[in-house]
């Protein structure tokens, strides 16, 4: 850890939180001099007080470590960049329409690396009413089912969240082309143009 850089960092952060020395420490249970003494980089704070200071700072813990947020060149959120992640522990999905630190039950959630659908894996897709009328004969059930589809193009992303309970059956708004992602809980995250 760089005390003078994460020291800068911590000083930035509380700044943008509009937070005195004072009132970070009262949060953290230290002292402002301690506060006052991290920012000067004359000492760094313990590594127990890092959860707390990150989330007292809206920050990211190795953001505080390495001294850096680590940010994105400005991408516009370009949704030919959608990063898909899904927390091993819990299923929560989470998307970020560029690289992004992600986290979820206290663990970081990487994004997952789509594949392109072999004939066999492809998803049935057709247009019903206006709508892409999603199916496919893939195994659903309980620790083997598709748990997300979502339709991609240039601007807009629709997600359909399935069980296993419930087969896999999905409406998505047509839109003239795009991509077909989804999320297989054992092979991982696929993709197909539509």
């Amino acid at each position: 850890m760089d005390q003078i850089k994460t020291g800068k960092l911590i000083r930035s952060l509380r700044q943008r939180q509009h937070l005195t020395q004072l009132q970070l420490a009262e949060k953290l249970g230290v002292s402002d001099k301690a506060v006052s003494k991290w920012e000067r980089g004359c000492g760094a704070p313990d590594l127990s007080l890092l959860p707390a200071l990150a989330d007292a700072l809206q920050a990211d813990m190795k953001a505080l470590l390495t001294g850096t947020l680590g940010e994105n060149d400005a991408g516009n959120g370009d949704m030919e960049k959608m990063r898909f992640h899904v927390c091993p522990n819990c299923g929560n999905l989470i998307f970020a329409s560029d690289d992004a630190c992600v986290s979820c039950c206290g663990k970081t959630v990487p994004a997952l690396q789509p594949k392109k659908a072999d004939a066999e894996e492809r998803l049935t897709a057709e247009l019903s009413d206006d709508e892409w009328f999603v199916t496919s004969g893939h195994e659903m059930r309980r620790g083997h089912y598709i748990s997300f589809v979502a339709f991609l193009n240039g601007d807009t992303l629709f997600v359909k969240k399935l069980y296993p309970e419930w087969g896999l059956e999905a409406r998505l708004p047509f839109r003239s082309h795009g991509k077909l992602v989804w999320y297989c809980t054992r092979h991982g995250l696929f993709f197909q143009d539509v």
